[in-house]
């Protein structure tokens, strides 16, 4: 059974804080690939809340049209209006129309799939991609999540903070062993971000997904903070890392230089 799901850090005891929108909002949340569909218990045990208050934040969330009840089978599900809300924060998201021209070419001179992602808390999350013509070993949609610790993304992000931030993210972060190369001891992990210092760029082989390997770089904001990062996906059916770090890791620096000048010169 999937755990109830963690609350977002937050100031939950000021007066301003409404209990009630953090609990709608954790419905919505509680529906995924593993829970497409659940009965109003199952809401209530996924979301930690009581049946009494799942009732009404699912009664409520159907009559706003962002759930609705199977007829037959009586078991709730999301609606197509929840897109809504992540599409207006796309459409928003300046770094992106930034980004689009950028990872266009990427993919065009790589030949591979490229893409951005933004942080949030421990994850990276996609919010741009272009896919290669040729073989993806795993489907990222927009929106899909990736943990920091154990991702080129992430640690190309991780890699442009001050150590002791990295530092403190990284602990924060329940590192589990997705493969057999999954590195999830600390100092391992710090090692990696050392050499993505001195290269400009990150790297993970195998580490979330076996067959897949990335290689990533940060993006600066105005005040020279990273706010996202740019990574490529090499394949091992096409790719050994030497050979993509070698041959994919200049273009991709190249790009996340340029892109971080354009976010510059508007920020």
């Amino acid at each position: 059974m999937d755990a109830p799901l963690k609350s977002a850090p937050d100031d939950s005891s000021s007066l301003l804080f409404n209990q009630s929108l953090e609990k709608g909002l954790a419905v919505l949340r509680a529906f995924s690939a593993q829970r497409r569909t659940m009965t109003l218990a199952e809401v209530a045990t996924a979301t930690d809340i009581n049946k009494s208050s799942a009732q009404r934040m699912v009664f409520t969330l159907e009559r706003l049209g962002y759930v609705r009840k199977h007829p037959q089978t009586r078991r709730y599900q999301l609606t197509p209006r929840v897109m809504e809300i992540g599409f207006n924060y796309l459409a928003a998201d300046p770094l992106i129309d930034l980004a689009n021209p950028f990872l266009s070419e990427l993919t065009k001179v790589t030949t591979e799939t490229s893409n951005l992602t933004e942080p949030d808390g421990l994850d990276m999350v996609y919010v741009a991609r272009f896919v290669s013509a040729q073989f993806v070993p795993v489907h990222m949609p927009i929106g899909s999540r990736i943990p920091m610790y154990c991702t080129a993304s992430g640690r190309a992000y991780l890699s442009a903070l001050p150590e002791s931030e990295a530092l403190a993210l990284i602990e924060a972060s329940d590192r589990v062993a997705h493969t057999v190369h999954t590195r999830t001891a600390v100092e391992d992990i710090l090692e990696a971000l050392r050499q993505a210092r001195l290269q400009g760029f990150a790297t993970n082989s195998e580490e979330l997904f076996l067959g897949d390997m990335t290689v990533a770089a940060p993006v600066l904001g105005s005040n020279g903070r990273p706010v996202a990062a740019v990574h490529v996906v090499a394949p091992t059916s096409r790719w050994t890392m030497d050979d993509a770090v070698r041959k994919l890791g200049p273009t991709l620096l190249q790009c996340a230089r340029s892109l971080t000048g354009s976010v510059r010169g508007i920020g």
